[in-house]
């Protein structure tokens, strides 16, 4: 029999919006999970362990648990065997946005959870280490007023000048990530830049307006990401090693809108540039590093579930 591909996963944040969809998504692809949270998530096959990312002491510990309840009667573990050791990280705990709580706590609780995360994961030992960072960091989504993109298409080196704090902190994760993916080399440490994350359920809810008012995705960039795919996008990031400290704009691979992407930005937007020529239905937040990089391959465009 061949042996089993599947990893040994922590990942923090599973029960949130994007986490419920995405540990499902690795639980198919014969991954093993252990949910750091501070709420349980509903699944049968993951257990959740409470904790307190901003706690490194915590971490460090939870890094070396037993992923289930179940273990310590598992046959399996012996009393004198150790807890195995993880393969991968991947970090989706956060603050999610601006105005949930104070923006001072936001950028503390943001950074000091993806820097214990990211410090305890290299110092264990895990080679694989993947963290959330959002659209945000492009500057427009949390911006007072209105403000124009600095060029089209948006990719990975973009000059990222947010003004707001939750897009701070998540630069702030991007810096901690490359800091320690140098400091401990042959660690591959993906910040990907995670679009607006829809669920099944939200495209027949939501996306008609998002479809017929083109001017008010402006903030998203016209982009999203299909929470399953964004699980197929994990999911490559743990099986694609050797790459360093990578950023990835994390969206699906066709914008919002009706109309094409290059037409629409030329007359709603004429005063940004277009760098090169897109795609004829491309996302402006542009997911081609994840393609050509990664192999990603969008399961879910909008257009399967929504008429317009």
């Amino acid at each position: 029999m061949a042996a089993s591909t599947g990893k040994r996963i922590v990942f923090t944040g599973g029960s949130g919006k994007a986490g419920r969809h995405v540990i499902p998504y690795l639980l198919s692809q014969g991954h093993t999970v252990l949910n750091l949270d501070l709420i349980p998530l509903p699944h049968p096959s993951v257990y959740t362990l409470k904790t307190d990312l901003t706690d490194a002491g915590q971490v460090f510990n939870a890094f070396t648990s037993n992923f289930h309840i179940n273990d310590y009667s598992n046959p399996r573990h012996s009393e004198t065997v150790p807890v195995g050791p993880i393969d991968a990280v991947i970090h989706f705990a956060a603050y999610a946005r601006n105005m949930l709580v104070p923006d001072n706590e936001c950028f503390k609780g943001n950074v000091l959870s993806t820097y214990n995360v990211i410090e305890a994961a290299c110092k264990l030992g895990v080679k694989k280490i993947i963290i959330a960072s959002s659209e945000t960091t492009y500057g427009v989504c949390f911006t007072q007023g209105d403000c124009d993109y600095h060029s089209f298409p948006l990719e990975e080196d973009y000059d990222c000048d947010p003004m707001d704090t939750y897009a701070t902190s998540k630069l702030c994760g991007e810096r901690c990530a490359r800091s320690f993916a140098r400091r401990f080399p042959g660690t591959d440490i993906y910040a990907l830049r995670i679009g607006n994350v829809i669920e099944p359920h939200e495209y027949e809810k939501d996306f008609p307006d998002y479809v017929n008012k083109p001017e008010t995705r402006k903030r998203n960039a016209w982009s999203y990401v299909d929470a399953r795919d964004l699980g197929q996008i994990c999911d490559l990031c743990v099986k694609k090693s050797g790459l360093g400290f990578q950023v990835f704009n994390a969206t699906n691979t066709t914008s919002s809108l009706k109309v094409p992407t290059m037409q629409y930005l030329k007359e709603a937007e004429p005063n940004t540039p277009i760098t090169r020529e897109m795609g004829e239905y491309e996302g402006p937040l542009s997911n081609r590093k994840a393609r050509e990089v990664l192999g990603f391959k969008e399961e879910h465009p909008w257009h399967k579930y929504v008429n317009v």
